[in-house]
């Protein structure tokens, strides 16, 4: 094999993979005569989060392992490099994601009561499209509805390890509506 170190290892991996990697996955990069412990893997995974502290990027854990991205805070300067612009998401959209999110596993009827007004099938599919949901499971009632829930894909793009994540609803109850001022 090589006489890298393990470390030197790991951080290649966590910069070429493109995709947040699970502890198994480091593990995995080694021969199994040489495979570091899941410890080991977590120590040295700790060691590089301290060292990219006070850089411009940082090692975050989320749903589907850990990543480098770059700061939050330094998106002001950033946002020049996409070539594209963010997308920008409806309320209803967004309305629709928070009550699956924290109402799961909840059906399209149960959607439409909290918010008073029918989800469009668009919502569903860009949803769907978005791999921010999907279907768990269908009720066993007539129709046999769909019960949708969020994804892993839905936790990383929001920077969540899980959905406990999730800040709590009073606490966005409390914060005043941008959107409401101009109503």
């Amino acid at each position: 094999m090589s006489d890298l170190p393990i470390k030197s290892i790991i951080e290649a991996a966590l910069f070429a993979a493109g995709k947040p990697l699970k502890i198994e996955h480091f593990i995995a990069l080694f021969a199994e005569s040489s495979q570091p412990e899941r410890s080991v893997v977590r120590t040295i995974l700790g060691e590089l989060r301290e060292e990219y502290a006070e850089r411009g990027i940082e090692l975050v854990e989320v749903a589907s392992g850990f990543r480098f991205q770059t700061k939050q805070n330094l998106s002001p300067w950033l946002k020049g490099l996409q070539a594209e612009r963010s997308p920008r998401y409806s309320r209803a959209l967004l309305e629709t994601l928070a009550i699956i999110a924290y109402r799961q596993p909840i059906t399209r009827g149960e959607i439409e009561n909290i918010r008073g007004i029918s989800v469009s099938s668009d919502i569903i599919k860009k949803l769907h499209d978005y791999k921010w949901i999907r279907v768990l499971a269908h009720r066993e009632t007539a129709g046999k509805p769909a019960l949708y829930g969020t994804s892993k894909d839905f936790l990383n793009y929001f920077n969540l390890k899980n959905l406990n994540d999730l800040p709590p609803l009073t606490e966005l109850m409390a914060k005043p509506q941008e959107d409401d001022k101009s109503l």
